[in-house]
């Protein structure tokens, strides 16, 4: 049969935000048109936009950027100047893994597939193409340079390029990323730059106008206008935390990390996902709600961190049967289905069977909408958890935790004087990375997590998401490994590693 599967794209120039989705969830969860062959088409034909003389009155009263002769023109004149053209630039070589083919990773079409950890450094007989590079967009959001994109806009560039509409450049730094929500901070040295306020993406409304900018396919300063189509999208499997906003404004190629504004001129989203068949608008985008983004920007700005809440319970959603036999008054909350022993929730009292209706003073309707209130909490909170235990209401209390997974991301550094391979920051592997870099069990070694740009590891080649299993020949099975055999290394001669990178195992030298 032939496939004729949703495909969820990222929004950038080919070769430029290597794209680490969908997974395989999100490709089954909406395989309804593929499953008829293709003769079922989702949703309707397109509605031209409406003429401003079409514009009901009641959208523009309460905002004073919108004027009904001149449409969205006041707006966008606030606004574009704070969205910029990224560029990311990434060393490559003619050597192909398993996954270098032009065809990416769990079907995506030529041109928009990549590897995890792209860039393999040079074999011999190899030589080394110029160096590649694509582009995406931000927002910035400070005034002294501060600016907000998507991770997969810049992940594994060695060097991001940052252009404004008035076509000044700047040599941006990589300031810390967030994987599990696909955001990324990035700083260059600027003072009075043009920025847009942050918004209040949870006073948005299903119906509501927003303005889409970005750099689609190379264009740069795109507007497109549209409507909020949905709110709190998740379960997609797009990223770890999800509650996107979607949208029917034309979202392309290139738009990644750009702005999502509402009617006052005000950021509401960062743009990063599309739904199609075609890789190209089909009229069902995504963005990243300021709600979220906000909390990930302030905590990654102010410690390198993204610091999440941590209540330490297992939850599922609450089907009608289920409702039935515990005996609730509506199929709506979140069923725990575990408990972390000694976490913030077992300190609390919650067992397993009760099911969370209330978080401290927002209703639960689903275990997502729990999510999103536990990891927006700031760490160290009292809060009050309401349950409903064999059918009766309790009101529990506790204080949030960190989350167990949080740790330093991304976060550029200098390199330590001490240090024998300076520009180098590595960590155990843990289950969730093994996980996520598809290690084999027997697999062992410290994981790079950084590399600091101009140093000799980054000069040798060495990439974020290398596994380091050998130095000198000397076995490293963890950190502790590692921190004993690096402190022999003398500077009179390079030092020998073993890395695997993408499950092929490579000897490569880096001086110290």
């Amino acid at each position: 049969m032939k496939d004729t599967s949703l495909r969820a794209t990222i929004h950038s120039q080919p070769g430029t935000e290597n794209p680490r989705w969908p997974s395989s969830r999100w490709m089954t969860g909406i395989t309804l048109a593929g499953l008829l062959g293709g003769s079922l088409i989702l949703g309707s034909i397109h509605s031209p936009t409406p003429s401003i003389a079409e514009v009901p009155t009641s959208t523009t009263k309460s905002s004073p950027m919108f004027d009904q002769r001149q449409g969205f023109a006041n707006i966008v004149k606030a606004v574009r100047p704070a969205v910029v053209n990224i560029t990311s630039t990434k060393i490559m070589t003619n050597f192909e893994s398993p996954n270098f083919g032009n065809e990416g990773p769990r079907g995506f079409g030529p041109g928009f597939g990549r590897p995890d950890f792209p860039g393999m450094p040079q074999r011999p007989g190899q030589h080394q193409e110029p160096n590649r590079g694509g582009m995406g967009s931000g927002v910035i959001v400070s005034s002294d340079g501060y600016v907000v994109t998507n991770h997969h806009v810049v992940e594994g560039a060695d060097k991001v390029t940052v252009t404004l509409i008035d076509k000044r450049e700047f040599i941006g730094t990589i300031i810390g990323v967030d994987p599990q929500t696909d955001l990324a901070v990035i700083k260059i040295s600027g003072t009075n730059l043009p920025s847009i306020p942050w918004g209040d993406s949870s006073k948005l409304e299903v119906g509501e106008y927003v303005l889409a900018i970005g750099n689609p396919f190379g264009l740069n300063s795109t507007v497109t206008q549209g409507i909020v189509s949905a709110l709190g999208r998740g379960g997609m499997g797009i990223t770890q935390y999800e509650d996107f906003i979607q949208t029917d404004a034309a979202i392309n190629p290139g738009n990644s990390g750009g702005a999502l504004v509402n009617m006052q001129g005000e950021l509401v989203g960062i743009n990063t996902a599309i739904l199609s068949r075609s890789g190209g608008y089909q009229g069902v985008g995504f963005a990243i709600p300021t709600s979220m983004g906000k909390h990930v920007f302030d905590s990654v700005v102010k410690t390198g961190t993204v610091r999440r809440g941590f209540l330490g319970v297992g939850i599922q959603e609450v089907s009608k049967d289920l409702a039935a036999s515990l005996n609730l008054p509506n199929a709506s909350g979140a069923l725990v289905t575990n408990v972390h022993e000694g976490g913030p929730a077992d300190h609390a009292g919650v067992k397993r069977g009760d099911t969370i209706v209330g978080y401290e003073d927002q209703l639960i309707d689903d275990p997502r909408g729990l999510q999103r209130a536990v990891t927006r909490t700031t760490v160290g909170s009292h809060v009050n958890i309401r349950v409903i235990r064999d059918g009766k209401p309790l009101t529990l209390n506790t204080t949030l935790a960190e989350h167990p997974g949080t740790k330093k991301i991304a976060k550029v550094e200098t390199p330590s004087a001490t240090s024998q391979l300076a520009g180098l920051t590595v960590e155990e592997i843990t289950p969730q990375m093994a996980r996520r870099l598809n290690l084999t069990r027997e697999m062992s070694g410290v994981v790079v997590t950084a590399v600091q740009p101009g140093s000799y590891a980054d000069s040798a080649g060495l990439q974020e998401g290398d596994v380091i299993s050998e130095v000198n020949r000397q076995p490293v099975r963890n950190l502790g490994d590692y921190k004993v055999v690096i402190s022999d290394l003398s500077d009179s001669r390079p030092a020998l590693l073993l890395v695997h990178r993408q499950g092929v195992p490579i000897f490569m030298t880096v001086k110290v």
